[in-house]
């Protein structure tokens, strides 16, 4: 696979404005865990490399099991996440894949039972936010360092995005 371009140098403005909410996200209040769980999932659907590289990492720092993020793709058949989790995931799925889902009620009414307003409001930003850092992983071929070191590319120096 071949990187198609560098957004942070193409779009430094754009990627500033995306890391702006990125930076709220995280000091949003959302537990750090269930931040990098939605991460995860989201990227899972979208079948984004590079993002679930960063957040698998991620997710273990924040003390995520391995056992849990392994079964994070069958969460609707573990018993390891926790109710608010199981809603958090539903609504990131459902909005993750709103083109076919079109955000049920049921997932919303959840959403709703696990999550104040500003809460849901935050899950939904951070949703949104996961999703763009997809697209653009996704559009631009933006790989993440493991694969750059086994396939030797060179399309950028030691960080693949500067």
């Amino acid at each position: 696979m071949k990187t198609r371009l560098n957004p942070y140098q193409a779009a430094p403005q754009g990627i500033e404005a995306i890391m702006g909410l990125e930076n709220y996200v995280q000091s949003s209040g959302l537990e750090l865990s269930l931040i990098e769980l939605v991460k995860m999932r989201a990227s899972q659907i979208n079948g984004c490399a590079y993002c679930l590289h960063m957040h698998h990492k991620d997710a273990l720092k924040a003390g995520e099991s391995a056992e849990r993020l392994f079964l994070l793709d069958a969460w609707h058949e573990s018993l390891l996440f926790t109710p608010r989790e199981r809603a958090a995931l539903a609504w990131t799925d459902a909005l993750t894949l709103v083109a076919q889902t079109h955000a049920p009620d049921a997932d919303y009414d959840e959403a709703q039972k696990q999550f104040s307003k500003e809460e849901l409001t935050n899950l939904t930003l951070l949703i949104g936010a996961i999703n763009v850092w997809n697209r653009l992983s996704i559009g631009f071929r933006i790989i993440h360092p493991d694969e750059q070191k086994s396939v030797g590319n060179k399309a950028y120096s030691k960080d693949p995005l500067n």
